[in-house]
């Protein structure tokens, strides 16, 4: 016994037993391994798609590329900006940056590819955002659209890969009949892919304008595996600012298309939920409030919402299971006394109705009928196993 238990621990130092999803090494970026694409970049004139997540050890990825000697012509921004500092959904300027001098081309608003005279400026582009591995999660789209202006122009495009931390495959696989800015490709609400796979998904499933293809040069991660847990290092956007919020986020970003607050107008954004009309019945109560850079006009702000406190919600077994959350729903569907008004369209267009981040218009129906999780799920097949399969040809991680 004590034999077999030494063998264990060796390969467990080794690396060769994985016990839960822990890494035995830290997880490096594509960002931080310099060496394997700065020589390459040397005399090229580069553009680079990025926000404030593009870091090297705490540091600006264009800061730290222009010190290493990198010509960088051209940055483009998408949701929230370069700098991060532009509302969800608030429309982004082009402008120069004030600390590189560097033009910035915003591709959030009527704008959502880089313009001609903006690709002719660069040789190659640079792609490096962190996503949160969800389909409602705007930086897929933007990818998206990189690679289309990128296979017209003849560019070739770098991704700087970086772990998922919602890395599972969950939810109903987008009906195309409900495309929109929060829905563009038929894949289920969680994706279980890096920003690097999914660009090879985009390729090899033809989602690109007249199925062109995007040529990709892809630098992994190291020492990552799917399913591991993973911290992000920086938050992915302003109300996404802790890891509860992003572990939470596949879960609660259903209610905006509700009348239930998600906590937008606070300082714990989706990691609560909550309305006045659920006074009485909770005692929790939170107060959305106008707050530039994160959200300047919130659902019942100056009103106390009453609810569900969930920044100490033990978000592991539904990580484990490799499931979204959907009891909250029930629940609070369930709990609201004006049941009419609980989806209302008069707020959820601002967001997205929740046929159109759910993916489905059964899901709505479902939640008011009273069906139970399971039978949620069930009418979730075969799309959802489907997806599962093909997802397989496009992993470059185990």
């Amino acid at each position: 016994m004590q034999f077999v238990f030494r063998v264990f621990f060796l390969l467990l130092l080794a690396g060769g037993v994985a016990v839960g999803a822990t890494p035995a090494k830290p997880v490096v970026t594509g960002a931080e391994q310099t060496s394997l694409y700065v020589p390459y970049l040397k005399g090229k004139r580069v553009g680079m798609v990025v926000n404030p997540t593009a870091v090297i050890g705490g540091h600006s990825l264009v800061d730290s590329l222009l010190r290493l000697g990198v010509k960088i012509t051209r940055i483009f921004g998408p949701e929230h900006g370069f700098r991060g500092n532009a509302s969800n959904g608030a429309h982004v300027a082009d402008e120069v940056d004030s600390a590189t001098g560097i033009p910035v081309i915003s591709l959030y608003g009527a704008r959502k590819m880089p313009p001609p005279q903006d690709m002719a400026a660069i040789d190659v582009m640079i792609f490096d955002i962190q996503d949160v591995g969800c389909r409602f999660y705007t930086n897929i789209n933007t990818l998206r659209d990189i690679m289309d202006a990128c296979a017209a122009a003849g560019k070739e495009l770098i991704i700087l890969d970086r772990p998922n931390p919602n890395d599972y495959v969950d939810g109903p696989v987008l009906d195309m009949k409900l495309k929109s800015g929060i829905g563009q490709f038929p894949i289920p609400i969680t994706h279980g892919l890096t920003v690097g796979e999914f660009a090879q998904m985009v390729n090899g499933e033809g989602w690109l304008k007249d199925k062109q293809r995007c040529k990709l040069k892809i630098i992994r991660l190291k020492n990552y595996r799917h399913g591991m847990d993973y911290t992000l290092p920086v938050s992915p956007s302003p109300n996404l600012n802790t890891q509860q919020s992003i572990l939470l986020y596949p879960s609660l970003c259903l209610f905006e298309g509700t009348i239930i607050s998600q906590g937008r107008g606070t300082y714990m954004p989706f990691t609560v939920l909550g309305s006045p009309a659920l006074k009485g019945q909770y005692e929790f109560s939170f107060t959305p409030e106008s707050i530039p850079g994160k959200s300047e006009s919130p659902l019942h702000m100056g009103q106390a919402c009453y609810g569900l406190d969930l920044r100490k919600f033990d978000t592991a077994p539904l990580r484990k299971a490799g499931r979204i959350n959907l009891s909250w729903m029930i629940e609070l569907y369930k709990a609201y006394p004006d049941k009419a008004r609980f989806f209302d369209q008069s707020y959820s267009k601002q967001m997205g109705s929740i046929d159109k981040l759910a993916g489905t218009t059964a899901f709505r129906q479902q939640i008011i009928d009273g069906k139970s999780e399971a039978d949620i799920r069930r009418s979730w097949e075969p799309g959802l196993s489907n997806y599962k399969k093909m997802r397989l040809r496009y992993l470059l991680y185990p």
